[in-house]
């Protein structure tokens, strides 16, 4: 949100420099993210000058340009190359200086010392689009000849300049959403300020308002609120006799500081008040209100209706709409209809001022997907006893700038007034919440400058009355968060104690060992990747493996790429790797910790909500070089293999043996290639290529190579293994290589773990080191190469142990997988 430091200054009896400003705003809790200085010329018109053109001749190399020698009020005089046809001696221009920074055709242009055909040139005479103060391009601005040269065009032209802090606002900041409700929190603050304790309090100071004593004669609204809990307060107020034109000058530069664009007189008036004030207000034709009545009220169907923007909406049931006796005329606190508004032809005007209930706002707002200054404030919660003076307010400026007559008293309907909220703040209670005893009489002054009524007082506490402007204040924790907010977190003084207690952490340590893992991936290579939740529901149809049915669908997403929760993080991984790679990054290792949602219908009529779970995962994503391209390292890509290490890895550091695990071929659709590791018969990790028909959805080019883990899982049946360290080896260990020929089912997990189970004590490392299924072996039936490692820890092996161990192992090979011993 933008705040105009000049408009703000209007408010603020005593009011620090800008930089200052934007420190104690951001320390009370409205953050400035950025000062920009504003102009109302583009650029501020720095370094441009008035002149006197004192000489004007041909130039010999062209003819349509002049040599002119300029006054510029300094001693040197400028040889300036113009090619304004308009431009004479004796006239009083306007120079940009060289240096000076003008846009041109949209590009910024900096004048510097140049020649041009020949001749020198030490400046530019300007029109006046290339100042930014017209449309005009039929020659050089010629001012009045009383004007003195060396004059600043700034001042000449007036132009207005402006500091606009651009703010972070909360969404529990709704009292924060104008300039009258920063300037309260800032005369809060700078009250509490040593320097202005015992000085005379900064305060607010109130806007114009109009007391509407003088009525006349004219045409009369009635109002009409059908849905009062969508509408608790309805007001009102009629004008005759306007003149809808252009706003003045100083109306428009407000505007235009905070980014609106003023549109017309009556429009921007309002446009103004919600700025200032934080009410919305809105500006009916209201000849065009058929009936002389404004009616609040939902219809019972489905409507067409066609707002400002033109654009045909359908309005269902649950929209609350502001209507004539004939028709709808615009969205209740979002947007107005295409024939609600004020034109140049407008001489009578209905002024609506309302309340409307936030939930119903924030509602319609996003089903139609409209986000308009109104529905910002709607939807936060706006000030319900503000309609009224609003529209006084309107009635001063309209008075002033529109010459407008009020003819009607103000139209307030409301029907069940709002009880103030009273709230005891307990002195026990703030001191131990904030940490240190504040001085009391510093608390009666930040609740006064923040409105906050005091009705009572005792040793104990005060009994307070809230302002209907603090819609988020309604405990005593809250008015004690605004005591400390204003007071300044950064005024509290640490204590030196320490209060600890012992406390016990349930094993595993599921961040230690998340941390773990994490830790060991970066250190590989990998960059760790966090996508959002919410994901595209299109991403879910027609697939087997994560059912459309199964998704948890947002009710009132923001957009239909965000309208679900995702079941998997493999469709985020991709479209990182798609990011990158539109952005020329090819060799991806990205890993991602997550979870995953699940809605799982039980079939059943008693229980047609279904089930809703979630789950922990951990995504791996390998993609392109598998090193990082060097004169010395061969250019190999990443494969199966390589992800397959990292799995095993994994695994291993949860404690877990790898040969506890069941390997299975994974046929979901999704790889092209596909393993399953089960762990009591259930999925721990599915690894493999993914299929190219998926990729192409993401239009990735190379091969993706992906792996799932079931975290929560995995956590569930992680072993707790010490870390201990023992002395090296002191006896040798001995290789021996086996040439197996099996048929094609049998793999290496198998004949690994039939190894360790045979030779339990000598067996200390089995290893592949070939895979041969040419023409040369039968049919159906493939070669392994393999390794095995034996080792005794007492003593060193006889040729005798360790061929007794090798017979061992053949025989069971032989007898248990049909190997045949090449």
């Amino acid at each position: 949100m933008k705040i105009s430091y000049n408009w703000l200054k209007e408010y603020v009896s005593d009011i620090p420099e800008p930089d200052r400003v934007a420190e104690l705003l951001t320390g009370c809790g409205l953050e400035v993210e950025s000062m920009e200085s504003w102009a109302s010329v583009k650029g501020g018109l720095d370094g441009v000058v008035i002149g006197e053109v004192l000489t004007c001749i041909k130039h010999p190399n062209s003819d349509h340009l002049s040599l002119t020698t300029v006054n510029i009020g300094s001693e040197k005089i400028l040889k300036i190359v113009c090619g304004a046809s308009n431009i004479t001696s004796g006239q009083k221009v306007v120079i940009a200086t060289i240096g000076t920074r003008l846009i041109l055709n949209e590009k910024e242009v900096i004048i510097q010392r140049t020649k041009i055909r020949g001749e020198l040139s030490e400046g530019m005479i300007c029109a006046e689009d290339e100042l930014g103060l017209g449309s005009s391009h039929s020659g050089i601005i010629v001012l009045d000849s009383s004007v003195i040269p060396g004059t600043l065009a700034k001042d000449y032209f007036k132009v207005a300049e402006d500091i606009v802090f651009e703010i972070g606002l909360t969404p529990n900041r709704s009292d924060a959403t104008s300039h009258i409700g920063v300037a309260r929190d800032l005369i809060a603050v700078l009250n509490c300020l040593p320097e202005h304790r015992n000085s005379i309090p900064v305060f607010l100071k109130s806007p114009d308002i109009s007391d509407i004593k003088d009525i006349k004669s004219g045409q009369r609204i009635s109002v009409e609120i059908e849905d009062t809990v969508a509408c608790p307060r309805y007001s009102g107020l009629t004008f005759t006799g306007i003149t809808v034109k252009e706003s003045p000058s100083w109306l428009k530069n407000r505007l235009n500081s905070v980014g609106l664009r003023p549109i017309n007189n009556i429009v921007d008036i309002t446009n103004f008040i919600l700025m200032e004030m934080g009410q919305p207000l809105h500006a009916f034709d209201a000849d065009q209100i058929k009936g002389s009545k404004v009616i609040v009220k939902k219809y019972p169907g489905s409507k067409k209706f066609i707002t400002l923007d033109e654009v045909e909406r359908e309005i269902t049931p649950q929209d609350l709409m502001i209507s004539n006796e004939e028709e709808p005329m615009c969205i209740a606190g979002v947007f107005g209809g295409i024939n609600s508004g004020v034109s140049h032809a407008t001489k009578t005007v209905f002024l609506e001022s309302a309340f409307f209930q936030p939930a119903h706002i924030r509602k319609t707002a996003r089903y139609h997907g409209l986000q308009t200054d109104a529905s910002f404030r709607y939807e936060r919660g706006a000030d319900v006893n503000i309609t009224v003076f609003a529209l006084r307010r309107a009635a001063f400026l309209i008075k002033e700038i529109a010459g407008g007559e009020v003819s009607s008293n103000i139209v307030d309907v409301y029907p069940n007034p709002d009880e103030p909220i009273l709230v005891s703040l307990s002195f026990q209670h703030l001191d131990r919440l904030v940490g240190k005893i504040l001085d009391r009489e510093i608390i009666n002054k930040i609740l006064s400058s923040l409105g906050i009524s005091v009705l009572s007082t005792s040793e104990e506490g005060l009994n307070l009355e809230i302002p209907s402007y603090k819609i988020e204040v309604t405990r005593e924790a809250d008015v004690i968060e605004e005591i400390l907010r204003i007071y300044g977190y950064n005024n509290i003084e640490f204590s030196s104690t320490l209060h600890s207690s012992i406390s016990f952490s349930p094993k595993p340590d599921v961040e230690k060992v998340k941390n773990g893992i994490s830790d060991y991936l970066c250190a590989n290579g990998f960059s760790e990747i966090m996508n959002n939740s919410l994901t595209r529901s299109i991403y879910y149809e027609d697939n087997t493996i994560y059912p459309i049915s199964q998704n948890v669908r947002i009710l009132n997403p923001l957009s239909k790429e965000l309208d679900v929760m995702r079941q998997t993080m493999l469709y985020g991984g991709l479209e990182t790797l798609a990011y990158n790679q539109n952005r020329k990054v090819y060799d991806c290792k990205l890993f991602e910790f997550g979870t995953c949602y699940f809605f799982k219908p039980d079939g059943g009529e008693k229980k047609p909500l279904g089930k809703y779970g979630e789950e922990n995962h951990l995504a791996i994503f390998m993609t392109g070089r598998a090193r990082k391209e060097n004169w010395n390292v061969q250019n190999e890509n990443v494969d199966i293999y390589d992800l397959k290490g990292f799995v095993n890895s994994i695994i291993d550091q949860t404690g877990i043996p790898v040969s506890f695990l069941e390997t299975i071929l994974d046929n979901s659709g999704i790889f092209v290639q596909g393993l399953k590791l089960c762990l009591k018969g259930v999925t721990l990790v599915r690894l493999g290529v993914l299929s190219p028909q998926l990729l192409r959805k993401f239009d990735l080019r190379q091969d993706v190579f992906y792996a799932d883990f079931d975290w929560s899982f995995l956590l569930r049946n992680m072993i707790m293994v010490e870390r201990s360290v023992k002395e090296l080896a002191k006896f040798p260990e001995v290789r021996r290589d086996l040439a197996l020929e099996v048929n094609c089912t049998i793999s290496y997990a198998e004949i690994e773990k039939l190894a360790f189970a045979t030779e339990k004590k000598l067996l200390k490392e089995v290893g592949l080191f070939d895979v041969y299924d040419g023409d040369k072996i039968e049919a159906g039936k493939k070669s392994y190469a393999l390794y095995f490692i034996l080792q005794d820890d007492q003593k060193t092996l006889t040729d005798e142990e360790i061929d007794k161990a090798m017979k061992r192992l053949i025989q069971v090979f032989c007898e248990r997988i049909n190997a045949r011993i090449r």
